[in-house]
């Protein structure tokens, strides 16, 4: 996973995110950040480098419980965030559900979708990072 510095670069990213949103967030954010790392952490573990063209069923798993997690951000959080942060989400579920289905689209477009809407899915959790720290100060409790 780490072999090329695209993949380092991508990596950063995800613990600089995750580590503001641990710092600085509130519940959800801390919530939705820490599911995040799991299922990152996971999903490389579950992951088969050699099963490009083949459904990975431990990965589509993994996605589907974000997903869970996400969906239930939005239902139990006043914030706007996790609604943006569930539909990149589900983008990935769908792409899975594609594979699955043997619609079968290109790995290249398949790989693309699901690493652009995880980056959606930290923008979002960045963005209300950034929103809850400025209300917290706003209100004089920081």
């Amino acid at each position: 996973m780490f072999d090329t510095l695209w993949s380092q670069i991508g990596a950063v990213f995800v613990v600089a995110i995750c580590l503001f949103a641990f710092w600085k967030g509130d519940e959800p954010e801390r919530l939705a950040a820490g599911a995040y790392v799991l299922g990152w952490f996971a999903s490389l573990l579950a992951q088969g480098d050699g099963k490009v063209f083949q459904v990975q069923w431990g990965v589509f798993a993994i996605d589907v419980v974000m997903l869970v997690v996400l969906a239930a951000l939005v239902w139990k959080s006043r914030r706007v965030w996790p609604v943006w942060a569930a539909a990149c989400q589900l983008l990935v579920v769908t792409s899975h559900v594609l594979s699955i289905v043997d619609v079968r689209p290109s790995s290249a477009a398949f790989l693309t979708v699901v690493n652009l809407a995880g980056y959606g899915v930290l923008i979002a959790l960045a963005v209300g990072t950034f929103w809850a720290w400025q209300e917290r100060r706003a209100a004089g409790l920081e």
